[in-house]
């Protein structure tokens, strides 16, 4: 059976674990109609605009 030769160190054990929690905040950009802030390729939530054109139209409550 395979066994490790010699102890790995705490800081050569945390070295290689300390990309795997790192998280990753969504990219956020300011529409060019409302200017609230979306997600990429989506369209806004607030105003139904998406690349400059309307594509969903939003009812007013």
């Amino acid at each position: 059976m395979a066994v490790p030769k010699r102890k790995v160190s705490k800081s050569r054990r945390d070295k290689r674990r300390s990309s795997v929690w790192k998280l990753k905040l969504p990219s956020l950009i300011k529409c060019s109609n409302c200017f609230a802030y979306k997600l990429l390729h989506r369209v806004c939530d607030n105003c139904g605009y998406y690349r400059g054109k309307q594509v969903v139209t939003k009812k007013e409550s």
